[in-house]
């Protein structure tokens, strides 16, 4: 599993990292060329860069399907659960369960569907290419416009990326129905900076905000403060 994540995690990295530097490159090229440097323009001028804003928006879709399942592995994705955090413990297992399971439910349809969809753009005329066997009247599938790129490829994305959405709906399912816990995650924590990690039993991340699903094994802030307060108020009288 660890492997799977790591790989999840350099996919992301490589393809938010490397559509940044093919947009900054295609930026100083496009400035650069109006600049009348004798040679140096000739230069510029000669070299395409069309193809950028294409590859572009296709790695950002695939950072955007992968880095959504990576968000669900990891707890980003905000939940507003207004109507989830005043219910009984009982209840309130069985909402997100329904809600972590139909998330599931959901994107492996979507993940069908699309490999359904990539199957007959094209992908079954490849695949039978591969292997020697005669495509026979199997549609090759159209191009992308500036790089030519076979579509299917392209949109393979999508069943890959909805895919490990649902298995990762249905490992955070399987964890909170044995512990009863949810991911956190901490936006201001910068891994390998944190000099003394906080104790097992101390959840900082369980605010009082209703912007994600409260889990059953921490009292948020909020209410453990509240219930201080009481306590510490019967004490004096």
């Amino acid at each position: 599993m660890k492997v799977l994540d790591r790989l999840e995690e350099w996919l992301i990295v490589l393809l938010m990292g490397g559509a940044t530097a093919i947009v900054f490159v295609a930026v100083i090229h496009r400035y650069a060329s109006g600049l009348s440097i004798p040679v140096v323009q000739d230069w510029l001028l000669s070299l395409n860069f069309g193809w950028t804003q294409e590859l572009c928006i296709f790695m950002f879709v695939w950072m955007a399907k992968f880095g959504a399942a990576y968000e669900v592995r990891t707890g980003i994705h905000v939940g507003v659960d207004v109507m989830v955090n005043p219910l009984a413990d009982k209840n309130r297992a069985r909402v997100i369960l329904f809600g972590l399971l139909s998330s599931a439910l959901f994107t492996g349809i979507v993940a069908t569907l699309g490999a359904s969809f990539v199957w007959e753009n094209g992908a079954h005329h490849a695949v039978f290419a591969l292997f020697g066997l005669a495509p026979g009247e199997l549609p090759e599938g159209p191009a992308t416009t500036d790089l030519e790129w076979p579509t299917w490829a392209v949109y393979l994305a999508v069943p890959l990326g909805s895919g490990l959405m649902c298995f990762r709906f249905l490992q955070v399912a399987y964890a909170f129905f044995l512990t009863g816990a949810l991911p956190q995650h901490d936006q201001g924590h910068v891994e390998g900076l944190t000099e003394k990690p906080m104790p097992a039993d101390v959840n900082i991340y369980d605010m009082d905000d209703n912007l994600r699903f409260r889990d059953l094994t921490h009292e948020q802030l909020g209410e453990a403060a509240d219930q201080d307060a009481v306590q510490r108020k019967d004490g004096r009288s």
